[in-house]
């Protein structure tokens, strides 16, 4: 199979990736949060023709931001959101001008710290449903947004005894968290009581932390969790006293974890060993007891033999 790659030098490291709201077709435009430097940057993309007739990525814009960018979520065509690891969250636009500049709307300052010494502690995930945004942090702590209120809706402060590493919104008063010991935590945000409705360990063969989450494009009770050591287990929220499948997958821990909006059959995962694979299982319109298993490697890229 030929390989028609093309890439271009960054003189930062990319944290995170995300396309731009738009048809499929028509898809030439992406976001990137960047890492390690002391001041970060939020960068738009697009794709340009070089001297050669070939599209290459050409940067459109960029946004200086402070703290490691530790997530990036859409959550309209040109809003998004942006948390770091200074435990802010800010709501941002593409704003549609001559030049494609982001636009700050909305900004949470610090709301992940440690409530013993009141330093910040890192926002590490992010999920949205429609205008609802909810971050979980090291700090244990699960804050409810909305993108029109400055104030947090809700705030869970003594989620967890230890940091929560995921987060997923499964419905529109319903989350799952998975934290640093392995917990998988389900809360229902209509319950007052800060506690969790359901707790259930990520695997029961080996003690890894649970590092990213996805729930299945049309049966939100199905979901896929990576682990530290790379593993991912296949859950039926319905009945979740034991997976519905266990797989070794990466050599290190999971990244991310993605399923095709539109056709899930086709799931992706990337590692922190430098791989992204995409599993196909197109036999099975669904996912069933044991169909992980049946998943076969359609393509592994070793990105870290190219600069981006």
């Amino acid at each position: 199979m030929s390989e028609n790659v093309q890439g271009t030098f960054v003189s930062e490291k990319i944290s995170k990736i995300r396309w731009k709201h738009e048809d499929f077709e028509e898809a030439t435009n992406f976001i990137t949060g960047s890492w390690d430097d002391p001041v970060n940057k939020i960068t738009h993309w697009t794709f340009q023709m070089n001297d050669d007739g070939e599209s290459c990525p050409a940067v459109v814009t960029s946004y200086s931001i402070l703290g490691n960018v530790t997530e990036i979520k859409f959550i309209s065509k040109d809003f998004f959101v942006v948390s770091t690891s200074i435990g802010t969250v800010r709501l941002l636009q593409i704003h549609e001008n001559p030049y494609a500049q982001f636009k700050e709307h909305m900004s949470w300052e610090f709301i992940h710290k440690f409530n013993k010494t009141s330093d910040y502690a890192s926002c590490t995930g992010l999920s949205t449903f429609e205008q609802d945004i909810v971050s979980v942090g090291e700090d244990g702590r699960i804050n409810l947004l909305t993108a029109g209120q400055k104030k947090p809706v809700r705030s869970i402060d003594d989620a967890d005894s230890c940091s929560i590493y995921c987060i997923d919104f499964l419905r529109h008063n319903e989350i799952l968290t998975g934290n640093l010991r392995g917990h998988m935590k389900v809360w229902d945000l209509r319950n007052d009581q800060d506690l969790p409705a359901t707790t259930f360990m990520l695997s029961d063969q080996a003690k890894t932390e649970a590092t990213s989450i996805a729930h299945h494009p049309t049966q939100r009770h199905i979901v896929v969790a990576g682990g530290g050591d790379g593993s991912l287990t296949v859950w039926d929220l319905r009945h979740n006293t034991y997976p519905m499948s266990q797989l070794n997958a990466h050599a290190r821990a999971v990244s991310e974890i993605l399923f095709h909006p539109d056709r899930p059959e086709n799931l992706f995962t990337c590692s922190t060993s430098g791989e992204l694979w995409h599993w196909n299982n197109a036999q099975h319109s669904k996912l069933s007891l044991g169909s992980i298993f049946r998943f076969y490697k359609y393509a592994l890229v070793k990105y870290n033999r190219y600069k981006w």
